[in-house]
């Protein structure tokens, strides 16, 4: 999928959220999360699946006159494209249904350009079918990608009539596949379109009302989560989960796109050149989920259907490097000594327990024993938002020559935020609260030593 040009500006601020948090809360910090919103925030990492008939073609774009049998794949499996996923560590799934060019990957009643009029399993297939059930079958969750530009479908030009229409597809998938974690909106190319963006969301709704809708923030009224502004995979400066719009807070969660080939997010015959490296997808991950933000990241199977054998190795190994880094045994505050069980409630690996600092207060310290040197380059904390984010200032500091030196500094922690400073050995770290709106709650502090 190319960069997009998202989303009309057409009404989107002037509508309100259907079902979230506090919109009229005159302090971010009130403005809280709804519990679909952080459910979906503790998935972390999902990726997005991109095949069709523009794999075929050696295309990102379709033009939507591209004819359904080139769509042909011999030996599609969704269950391989799942499986590599999860080695990975993600834990939802996207498959973009319906890209541009109008090309539908189930046997939707609404159109002859389809899977349906495809040679593929005799124009019995439904590719969107196997790949819900694929997904379950690996302890994920399953979501849909319809686009709402459709450069093949004639009613296009008439846009009540292609509400209609879009409508109808929507129904489809919503009422057939299942829970959806997610429903993507993508608005490339619909500049000079109109939609009804507002019928869409109540359909949706009726069906599927715990489905997170991703939309850019000029949708600021439907979506629950937001685009980060680009597609190279990072999170730039402090991320707060509330932002204003128009003088309108709301709770909007970020997610980060990438391709896992550098700027394909379609199969292309070079795939064995643009295939990013362990160390860039590691960096990726670490400016992203390591900034509290979600990562999509986008694979692509070949005309075969099916994944690349180098990307199913480098998904597994990037699953590894994070295992290595950021897995539960490497993380050195669990042996700690004794303490209370507010503090132990941080540090004892279990998100659903959390310290909690003094009622009231808006400064505060969760100190951790190591009991013998250590060496730490990296500190992982993690926010209880269900209050809100509370958190505008904190610092990390090590005891070293008798009293205590910051080592990193930051403002924002919200669901995740990974510090990384330069080595140093010591045997008491300590989670510095600087301000607080409120009393801060802290699921996870954890102290890693990655070694670079």
């Amino acid at each position: 999928m190319p960069i997009p040009r998202r989303f009309l500006r057409q009404a989107a601020v002037t509508c309100a959220a259907l079902w979230v948090g506090t919109a009229s809360a005159q302090n971010f910090a009130d403005v809280k999360p709804s519990p679909q919103q952080t459910h979906w925030q503790d998935l972390e990492f999902g990726v997005i699946v991109h095949f069709g008939t523009n794999t075929f073609l050696d295309r990102e774009w379709g033009d939507g006159t591209a004819s359904p049998k080139v769509f042909d794949p011999d030996r599609v499996d969704p269950g391989q494209w799942a499986s590599a996923a999860r080695a990975a560590g993600a834990r939802y799934l996207v498959l973009v249904a319906k890209h541009h060019d109008g090309f539908a990957l189930w046997p939707t009643d609404e159109s002859d350009y389809s899977v349906k009029a495809s040679p593929w399993m005799h124009g019995k297939g439904d590719l969107v079918r196997m790949t819900e059930q694929a997904v379950r079958k690996q302890d994920m969750e399953f979501g849909i990608y319809l686009s709402p530009w459709d450069r093949h479908e004639p009613k296009y030009a008439d846009a009540k009539t292609y509400d209609k229409f879009y409508i109808a597809q929507l129904n489809e998938l919503v009422q057939h596949y299942g829970p959806l974690a997610e429903w993507w909106l993508d608005g490339a190319g619909s500049a000079g379109h109109v939609y009804d963006f507002k019928k869409y969301v109540e359909e949706l709704r009726t069906y599927q009302p715990n489905t997170m809708i991703f939309a850019d923030v000029s949708l600021f009224g439907y979506g629950d989560i937001r685009w980060v502004g680009q597609e190279d995979g990072h999170i730039r400066g402090e991320n707060w989960n509330t932002i204003d719009r128009h003088g309108e807070l709301r709770w909007r969660p970020v997610e980060v796109d990438t391709p896992l080939h550098k700027l394909q997010w379609f199969w292309h015959p070079d795939s064995d050149k643009t295939l990013k490296s362990v160390d860039e997808l590691v960096e990726i991950w670490e400016n992203s989920v390591g900034l509290g933000g979600q990562l999509m990241l986008g694979i692509a199977p070949n005309r075969h259907g099916l994944l690349p054998e180098a990307d199913v190795a480098r998904l597994k190994a990037f699953g590894a490097a994070l295992q290595a880094r950021y897995g539960a045994d490497k993380d050195l505050a669990r042996h700690h000594t004794s303490t209370d069980a507010n503090v132990a409630a941080a540090l004892d690996g279990d998100r659903d327990t959390f310290w909690s600092a003094p009622d009231d207060s808006h400064q505060a310290t969760l100190e951790v024993d190591l009991a013998q040197p250590v060496t730490i380059d990296h500190a992982l904390t993690m926010e209880w938002l269900n209050a809100g984010q509370q958190v505008q200032k904190y610092a990390i500091e090590a005891w070293t020559n008798g009293g205590w030196t910051t080592v990193a500094r930051a403002e924002a922690i919200g669901h995740m935020k990974i510090d990384r400073f330069a080595p140093v050995t010591t045997s008491k770290v300590r989670l510095h609260i600087l301000s607080s709106v409120g009393a801060a709650r802290i699921r996870e502090f954890q102290l890693f030593d990655v070694g670079r």
